[in-house]
């Protein structure tokens, strides 16, 4: 009898589950079958369901005039670059505001949240001017300095949950042995909150990946993400929706690759303050 009353509830929640994920799927997959399709049949009305698949648009994103290898070359370095960065310094920085105890901390506190709540649109001109001043306009120095100060509070705020939930005593007996503050946390904290570590990875190199506002208005010509290079494809005259389609195929192939090799850590990580919730001072 239970069984039959939980087969009611288990269906609704794997059909609510299944919406929620074809309303996810759904554009990508638009997008994949437009990108094996010349551009008359993506411009038929009513759509084309049956065609004949094409490569050539992906021999053009790849390998031809219009290819965007070189910006995904550039978004690759911006990309990397600020996520190692961006871990460098939220690490110990989320860290401090999780153990320490110092005049100032919670106004710090603070102020790592309250960074996440600017418009980045306000904030263009400034880092235009800025950037400017120190010649670091279309640069990879500029870009990811400006990336940083976006995805360095967002990760320290992210990862002060996970140093919480590590239980104090086990840091205390580190102490206790003589370990010391950075041995303890290299030893003992660091392996506890490599879930965590991996979450903020992701989240922060999707980010940096992903961006188009800052990108824009300040790379140019040497340094243009591919985020911005899908633009190319895009004119007046003409939207050529196929080589779009096979652009963003491209793009999207790193990020998907990260996701499923840190997918283990990632589901770890996310559930790791349920785990260990009772944990938090």
């Amino acid at each position: 009898m239970t069984a039959r009353r939980r087969l009611p509830r288990e269906l609704a929640l794997y059909a609510l589950a299944g919406l929620m994920l074809s309303v996810w799927a759904f554009p990508v997959l638009w997008a994949l079958l437009t990108s094996f399709k010349s551009e008359r049949d993506v411009l038929a009305y009513p759509p084309v369901w049956w065609f004949t698949p094409t490569l050539a648009h992906y021999r053009e994103v790849l390998t031809g005039p219009s290819s965007i290898v070189p910006n995904l070359l550039s978004s690759l370095i911006v990309t990397v670059a600020t996520t190692a960065l961006t871990l460098l310094f939220a690490v110990p920085a989320a860290y401090a505001l999780a153990r320490l105890r110092y005049p100032g901390r919670r106004a710090s506190g603070f102020y790592v949240l309250a960074t996440q709540m600017l418009p980045p649109v306000g904030l263009i001109i400034p880092y235009y001017l800025a950037l400017q001043r120190i010649g670091a306009l279309d640069s990879y120095f500029g870009l990811v300095l400006i990336y940083l100060t976006f995805s360095l509070p967002f990760a320290i705020w992210l990862l002060v949950t996970y140093f919480e939930d590590v239980p104090l005593e086990m840091e205390e007996a580190a102490l206790l042995d003589r370990a010391g503050r950075w041995g303890a946390l290299w030893h003992v904290v660091l392996p506890q909150v490599r879930g965590g570590i991996a979450v903020t990875t992701v989240f922060v190199f999707l980010n940096a990946w992903n961006e188009f506002l800052f990108a824009v208005v300040l790379g140019g010509n040497r340094v243009r993400p591919v985020t911005v290079a899908m633009f190319n494809f895009i004119s007046v005259e003409q939207t050529q929706w196929a080589k779009l389609a096979a652009g963003a195929m491209v793009a999207m192939a790193p990020v998907i690759l990260i996701g499923l090799l840190a997918q283990r850590h990632i589901v770890k990580g996310l559930t790791v303050g349920a785990v260990k919730g009772g944990g938090r001072r």
